[in-house]
């Protein structure tokens, strides 16, 4: 079990590192990440390379037995770059490019900046690879962006769709340009979507699949270069969780493991719905487990602060994500620093260097995980639900998301959310992975519906399966046109229904519902309305207003051997979700290892022979968990009876 810091030699004095170095042994940490932002320190000049100092410093870490990670340091350039190359800099809408100063603010499609970049890889590579504290590396920072919109980039958006398409009359229908005369007769004609509210919806998803298409590339070249010098060394990336400018998949493919920063603590405190479908996605993109490569030590903020962890708090942030699979865990950062533009991001250590109460309450964590180290190795969590999660129907509801409030993430927390609160764990898929583990899917406003990700929907609920989809879902395919079927097109025989008609709803307008078999006397529709008709559906919720009676707002159908259940509005009331998942679980014959009271988050990690169920308490009260008794609880070695206390944000580890 890895459990660390994000550390920074080059902001200290040569005599404090010494000192950091025992106070991280004494706090039980063991690993390290180092030098992302260092690239001016260790190419001070163009080709003249300086590893002495870190050298030095991984040299005193390894003395006190900790290990590192090590940043290829591209997320923020030497001055000397744009001082020799300025065309490195990202060019922005208004055809000025970005002054430097700050990080990440580079063309991706600066040959110059690549080459720049792919010698600082190597130089490092070749460097470091025999050293014996280095266990791995971390490419760049927090890929996704800037966006750039120079003469280069838009060349090479014209090749990358040549590739794509072949042809610009294969181009030309992908994007309906019968639509306004826009059919393009050259592939220089193919401008830049500078305005994604306002351009052909086609060329917007393009663009967004390009850039990401960029990140991936950038971090491929990085990649190879560290395979070819560094074979034993892991390759990671620090992901930022629900950001969705990049197409998450892709950038994961060439990694050993994903890793992510996680930084939950903000306002006031709160269930921590996000940071757990986060982890969810993180964990979804290969399959495996993750690291947190960053996550909250103190206060946050640039111009700002925020609130402090509570007592407590920093424990039970790192507990939740252990429990929903890291398998290693840096905090961020190790000291406060005292120049720059984060002087208030806060590390364990403040200003002053001192080991406080955060440094303290890390430590107790960090020796805790070592103690569970041998129970959790191997382990994965393994749920029976999952939720498709789709970066292109993100992308193209933000060119037109339908509704004002359609929010895909939201959409997604409303069913995400109601599992959490029964203590049931989700699998994040992409559409199109197999679905054969599953005995429910969730497929919440999914937009971008490819017929192929329809037909095997259609064919895991026919083999028994049960499925949840929620209106805007099945709109368009894959190049961003609609579907010219009535909706929900290929879903609509597993769901029994058809959508003849939709409406937005206004703030000011709401329609009142009446559910059946449990599912809320009283309820309120908002923000949208789908007119369906059942056709051979059950109509579970019903629109009480006189011009909507003869439609259905929620319903559910019997399909071969499964179920499947339509949503087409949203509702006001919270309870309708929880009740929602009730109903799906039943169907599904699903049951969670415990049933938590409200605030109280449920994860089970298992591996052959064993299962460990992880409880944390988000509430500032103590809470009474039943739970399977005869059993060992590892934090504190006792057996367990049929409830459970849990402190204020207290958490449990219990063998079953």
């Amino acid at each position: 079990m890895y459990v660390g810091v994000a550390y920074y030699p080059e902001h200290w004095e040569r005599r404090r590192w010494a000192v950091d170095a025992r106070l991280m042994q004494r706090a039980g940490f063991n690993v390290v990440r180092l030098a992302e932002f260092a690239w001016k320190f260790l190419e001070p000049e163009e080709g003249r390379f300086e590893f002495g100092w870190l050298d030095e410093a991984l040299a005193v870490l390894r003395r006190h037995g900790i290990a590192a990670i090590l940043c290829t340091p591209t997320a923020a350039m030497p001055a000397w770059v744009p001082a020799k190359y300025p065309e490195v800099m990202a060019l922005q809408k208004d055809g000025t490019r970005l002054v430097w100063g700050v990080r990440k603010n580079n063309c991706f499609t600066s040959g110059t900046y690549r080459l720049l970049s792919a010698r600082i890889t190597r130089a490092m590579a070749e460097h470091f690879a025999r050293t014996p504290n280095v266990i791995g590396w971390q490419t760049d920072n927090e890929f996704g962006g800037p966006v750039c919109y120079c003469g280069t980039c838009r060349s090479e958006f014209q090749a990358w769709l040549r590739t794509r398409y072949g042809s610009l009359a294969a181009l030309n229908r992908a994007w309906g340009t019968h639509f306004w005369g826009q059919a393009f007769g050259d592939w220089a004609e193919i401008p830049l979507p500078v305005d994604p509210t306002a351009h052909n919806p086609g060329l917007c998803l393009d663009w967004q699949r390009f850039f990401s298409w960029l990140n991936v590339r950038f971090q491929r070249e990085q990649v190879a270069i560290l395979r070819a010098h560094c074979p034993r060394h892991f390759i990671t990336h620090n992901f930022m969780g629900l950001f969705s400018d990049l197409d998450y998949y892709e950038l994961a493919a060439d990694l050993d493991h994903v890793s992510w920063d996680n930084y939950p603590v903000w306002g006031k405190p709160e269930v921590r719905y996000g940071a757990a479908m986060a982890a969810d996605v993180m964990r979804g993109l290969k399959k495996r487990n993750f690291w947190i490569m960053e996550q909250t030590a103190g206060p946050g903020g640039w111009g700002t602060f925020g609130r402090t962890p509570r007592p407590g708090e920093i424990r039970n942030v790192a507990y939740q994500q252990l429990a929903r699979g890291a398998d290693g865990m840096l905090w961020f950062r190790w000291r406060t620093c005292t120049a720059g533009r984060e002087q208030y991001w806060h590390g364990l250590l403040g200003h002053d260097g001192r080991p406080l109460r955060r440094y303290r309450e890390a430590a107790l964590t960090a020796r805790e995980f070592h103690r569970l180290a041998p129970h959790v190795s191997g382990t994965e969590v393994r749920p029976q639900v999952a939720m498709l999660y789709d970066y292109e129907s993100i992308w193209a509801l933000r060119f037109q998301p339908g509704y004002a409030k359609n929010d895909y993430h939201q959409a997604l927390h409303r069913h995400y959310n109601a599992l959490f609160r029964a203590g049931m764990n989700v699998d994040m898929v992409r559409p199109g992975d197999d679905l054969r583990a599953y005995k429910v899917v969730i497929a919440s406003d999914l937009f971008i519906l490819p017929d192929a990700v329809a037909r095997a929907l259609c064919a895991f609920v026919a083999a028994g399966g049960v499925l949840v989809a929620d209106c805007r879902t099945g709109v368009k395919d894959e190049t961003n046109l609609c579907h010219p079927r009535t909706l929900p097109g290929l879903l609509s025989s597993p769901l029994g229904i058809e959508i003849q008609e939709y409406e937005a709803l206004a703030d000011d307008m709401q329609y009142p519902a009446a559910g059946a078999d449990g599912l809320g006397e009283e309820l309120t529709a908002v923000h949208v309305a789908d007119w369906v008709i059942p056709r051979g559906a059950e109509t579970l919720v019903r629109y009480r207003p006189r011009h909507l009676r003869r439609y259905a707002a929620a319903t559910r159908h019997r399909f071969g051997k499964g179920w499947a259940l339509y949503v087409g509005t949203v509702f006001k009331e919270e309870v309708f979700y929880d009740q929602l998942v009730a109903l799906v679980l039943e169907h599904a014959r699903l049951r969670p290892v415990v049933t938590p009271p409200p605030g109280v988050e449920v994860a089970v990690r298992e591996a052959r022979g064993r299962r460990l169920l992880f409880l944390v308490n988000h509430t500032e009260q103590a809470q009474r968990v039943r739970v399977p008794s005869g059993k060992q609880e590892l934090l504190t070695g006792r057996r367990t009876g049929t409830e459970w206390t849990l402190d204020a944000l207290g958490v449990a580890v219990i063998r079953l």
